[in-house]
């Protein structure tokens, strides 16, 4: 079925066509590059994964229960709208919830590659534009998989957040080859990274814990690259221009904080938008959700050198200020060791089916004919 015919509201235009700036870079220099960023190219080419073969499709889903959602952790719970829903209605609810979650992790990753192929083609070095050819692939592979998941196992599509594309938008458009670095692998990613991993550890759905723990794996790789690249840039730029690119942090900040919380969800079971904003700012869960969004950005933002008074007085604001004393090293190992773990255990259940089955089979000839 075509992707159009799945989405609970209209895209619009099937493309988004976002005009092109800046300048391709090309480099002469092949053999001499920074070792940490070449051994991440290395570690990136050692870890591509096959989204067909890695993970288990044919695990089932409940379209209308995909992630295990507590009641308590629906937008509606508590309210009078939830009073009056059904078991089937409140099903329905959940399935359009997830959808949306998904979907903007899809379009995020489509963005992802995007922005990738960008950096690719404007970074100065050549360390940089081999990484980020990997990265491209890693993206290419996440959309894929996001994408399947929604068609095949929910049925259902949500069109980018408006909110979410303005970000992005921003981040292609500028042409100064570190704002994808920082719009993409900082801000949206990092976002992105957070969101992913709340549900990934809150999940009792097999499925979508496996897709958001091997994403997650490649991302803690995404994350370092930033860092490295963005650590060394920010070091040479004037205090101006590193207002610049705090301003550009704050704006997306605040953006994604009030902005990203479904609100097109309610909107779709009938609730006014002035209402549904009301809703989402009072729920319990979402004030939570939003807070713990920020667990990536803040300790990556301060790691690469933004962090001047104004960009601090923000988070200050935002509740958050806290979390730039994170450790995230400690985070992304977290990533690394969920995803090794789970492919341990999945390789002993299935190391055990086959000995089942080989032990069956050898009683089976045992057995005398006749």
């Amino acid at each position: 079925m075509p992707t159009y015919d799945l989405y609970a509201r209209d895209p619009g235009d099937s493309h988004w066509q976002v005009p092109a700036t800046g300048a391709a870079r090309f480099s002469w220099e092949y053999d001499n590059g920074r070792d940490r960023l070449l051994a991440l190219y290395q570690k990136g080419k050692d870890k591509q994964w096959d989204g067909q073969k890695r993970i288990d499709w044919d695990l089932e889903v409940d379209p209308y229960d995909p992630l295990g959602t507590p009641e308590e952790a629906m937008t509606l719970y508590g309210t009078p709208h939830w009073a009056k829903m059904t078991d089937r209605d409140k099903g329905e609810l959940r399935r359009h919830f997830a959808a949306w979650q998904f979907s903007q992790f899809l379009h995020g990753e489509q963005g992802a590659m995007i922005c990738a192929a960008r950096i690719v083609e404007s970074a100065p070095d050549l360390d940089a534009k081999f990484y980020s050819a990997t990265q491209t692939m890693d993206e290419a592979r996440h959309a894929e998989i996001y994408g399947r998941f929604l068609h095949e196992k929910i049925g259902m599509l949500y069109p980018i957040n408006d909110n979410l594309q303005s970000l992005l938008g921003d981040t292609l458009r500028d042409g100064r080859w570190d704002m994808p670095y920082l719009g993409m692998q900082v801000l949206i990613e990092g976002l992105a990274l957070a969101a992913f991993g709340m549900i990934r550890d809150t999940t009792n759905k097999p499925l979508p814990q496996q897709i958001l723990a091997y994403v997650m794996q490649d991302e803690a790789r995404h994350v370092a690259f930033g860092r490295m690249a963005l650590r060394d840039y920010y070091r040479r730029l004037t205090d101006a221009e590193l207002r610049e690119r705090e301003d550009f942090v704050i704006e997306g900040c605040y953006l994604m904080r009030d902005r990203l919380r479904g609100v097109e969800v309610l909107e779709n079971f009938g609730i006014p938008r002035a209402e549904a904003d009301a809703l989402s700012e009072r729920s319990e869960f979402l004030q939570l959700f939003r807070k713990l969004l920020f667990s990536r950005i803040v300790p990556c933002v301060k790691d690469i050198g933004l962090w001047g008074k104004r960009l601090q007085q923000a988070y200050v604001d935002m509740g958050v200020f806290e979390m730039g004393d994170s450790s995230l090293d400690q985070l992304m190992a977290q990533d690394e060791e969920i995803a090794e773990r789970l492919d341990a255990e999945r390789f002993k259940a299935e190391e055990r089916e086959r000995v089942a089955e080989v032990a069956e089979a050898i009683e089976e000839g045992q057995r005398p004919t006749g």
